[in-house]
């Protein structure tokens, strides 16, 4: 097998993939349909083309947009479910899928409707695939640390459906340290704890989400590379960065996936992962991004079984299930 044949082969973990952010066009539509709910655009084509974005915001845009067709529990089962097909085809055997509650609560949807959708696909993936997952609640930055208490609050009588916290939307101006508090009471709670961070942000953003929230994993981290000091740091702890390829190309972070900086945080040592991040708008899911960042930065065979080993050592699995996908690792990988 050639290194990007093995990197479709192997079996993987997927640590970055926003739920809302799977939503295709066409399921979109669907839902908007049977809903009644209005679309800015005429037809799928039409929201397709919209996806030429500039930055960050420019996808946010018509990210929250598209997520205005979610109302009821079938709705979040259906993205759901559908995200879990596709990502058992691209031999994904454990998921820890992020989703943003103030997205629909700000829409009269109750958090609880929320979670048991997806709860309710991620438990048939189980049955039919085998795949285990985890939900982990994302607070959205661009709101107030109030809100995000409110949300987490809201969310507690589902406790025992999500495993940890997170932090996303708009990084520029909004930096970790703005939700300390709240990511504290999280910590009391025995939430595990994860945060984006260096993708438009700077190192110090970084920094932040480490000693202010103490962040278990980065979200992106692509930008830790401007901080030899910040890169040592995060090799010396081992923390993991959950990178998105395509995201990072198709919102202008880098101009080209021949620049990518993946190769560069393995050589540093780093313990760096291949994530879709939000793959109906960035144009690839899991192995698309894995084999795409492979060719364009000809990694090697060593390299792609480190990033498939690393998306279980990385990911909040005990110590019996990370043991026996690894060895499903090696046992392709030989």
């Amino acid at each position: 097998m050639t290194p990007a044949q093995l990197a479709a082969a192997l079996p993987k973990a997927e640590l970055h993939i926003h739920i809302e952010g799977s939503l295709e066009p066409e399921l979109i539509f669907a839902l908007a349909q049977r809903n009644g709910v209005a679309l800015p655009y005429p037809n799928v084509e039409a929201l397709r083309q919209a996806y030429a974005f500039t930055d960050l915001q420019s996808f946010l845009d018509i990210y929250y947009a598209g997520a205005s067709v979610l109302l009821h529990e079938a709705d979040f089962f259906d993205m759901a479910w559908a995200y879990l097909q596709r990502a058992h085809a691209d031999h994904v055997v454990h998921t820890e899928i992020f989703f943003d509650p103030q997205t629909h609560t700000a829409r009269g949807v109750d958090v609880g409707v929320v979670i048991a959708g997806l709860k309710r696909a991620c438990e048939r993936a189980h049955t039919e695939f085998g795949m285990t997952s985890a939900l982990i609640l994302c607070f959205l930055r661009h709101l107030s640390e109030e809100d995000a208490f409110a949300t987490l609050e809201a969310a507690l009588p589902h406790r025992a459906h999500f495993i940890g916290v997170g932090l996303d939307s708009s990084e520029v101006g909004h930096p970790p340290s703005k939700f300390s508090r709240v990511f504290a009471r999280c910590r009391e709670l025995g939430l595990r704890i994860v945060a984006h961070a260096g993708e438009e942000g700077p190192p110090p953003y970084i920094w932040e989400a480490l000693n202010d929230l103490k962040a278990e994993r980065i979200d992106h981290g692509v930008r830790s590379l401007d901080d030899p000091a910040l890169v040592a740091e995060l090799a010396r702890r081992r923390t993991p960065l959950t990178v998105c390829p395509l995201s990072n190309l198709k919102l202008c972070v880098v101009t080209d996936l021949r620049e990518h900086p993946m190769k560069k945080l393995l050589d540093a040592g780093l313990c760096a992962t291949v994530n879709s991040d939000d793959p109906a708008y960035f144009g690839g899911y899991l192995n698309a991004n894995f084999v795409q960042t492979v060719d364009a930065l000809k990694l090697s065979r060593d390299d792609v079984i480190a990033l498939a080993r690393n998306s279980f050592e990385a990911s909040f699995i005990d110590g019996a299930t990370r043991a026996k996908y690894l060895a499903r690792v090696e046992a392709v990988a030989s």
